[in-house]
């Protein structure tokens, strides 16, 4: 199997005043095509740090990140962008879709960005995902006027339009009842399994974790362990803290 992601001995600081705060201590990951892996913990275990160092959005302080077999140390700002924007989308639990555009446009901006695709193509891409997803029906609308469950629908979509070999979301259900979350879920499990599209969520959730195909389990910004979904929920939360489905 091809490593999609590389992550080695990587430690991310953040420096606040006269203190350095680390996020991540000596993490290595390695991911292959087509996992659909879960990244669990508590809050402030570097979760999010660590989607971030993977979506080329941060850099780590010490460490190697490779992403579909580029070293991204060594890339500019200019060839960062271009592996953003060819080779991961983005699905965040605040949903960062544009106010001002409809449905339809706000899934179709990132082919805009390439610049690579006809209208043509742009619209048979935006609309086959409008199915897919199952909101065709408010393409026209603005996200303000959908539920959070369906700006989420339009947020997966927008990740996927370009067609990108990983797809990243930080705690794609926090903002949702448990079951637009589990529909959420669904939908990204199908189309992991029918688009062949590498996933890594975070979550701190347990309830969620029996979707991935392994659990990779943090805590105070180091791996605890990689354990199958199965033996993350019976183990019920990371070592050392509480249970969250006991919360």
């Amino acid at each position: 199997m091809t490593h999609i992601v590389s992550v080695q001995q990587v430690f991310k600081n953040y420096t606040l005043g006269t203190f350095v705060v680390p996020a991540l201590r000596g993490v290595s990951l390695d991911v292959e095509e087509g996992e659909f892996l879960a990244i669990a913990g508590p809050s402030g275990s570097g979760k999010t740090t660590l989607l971030n160092l993977i979506g080329c959005v941060d850099t780590p302080t010490k460490g190697l990140v490779r992403i579909a077999g580029n070293a991204t140390e060594t890339m500019s700002e200019r060839q960062l962008t271009r592996l953003r924007l060819h080779t991961i989308g983005f699905i965040f639990q605040s949903f960062n879709l544009v106010p001002v555009l409809s449905v339809f446009q706000n899934i179709e901006l990132p082919l805009l960005l390439q610049r690579s695709a006809t209208t043509k193509e742009r619209r048979a891409r935006v609309e086959a995902l409008l199915d897919r997803v199952g909101i065709r029906e408010y393409a026209s609308h603005r996200p303000s006027e959908l539920s959070g469950g369906q700006r989420q629908r339009v947020a997966i979509a927008r990740a996927l339009v370009t067609r990108p070999k990983l797809v990243l979301a930080d705690e794609p259900t926090a903002n949702l009842d448990s079951v637009t979350g589990t529909n959420i879920l669904d939908l990204m499990k199908e189309l992991n399994r029918t688009e062949k599209t590498t996933f890594i969520f975070s979550t701190h959730d347990a309830r969620v974790w029996s979707y991935a195909s392994s659990v990779v389990r943090l805590a105070d910004g180091q791996i605890v362990d990689r354990v199958t979904a199965e033996e993350a929920v019976r183990a019920g939360g990371v070592p050392g803290q509480p249970s969250p489905r006991a919360t």
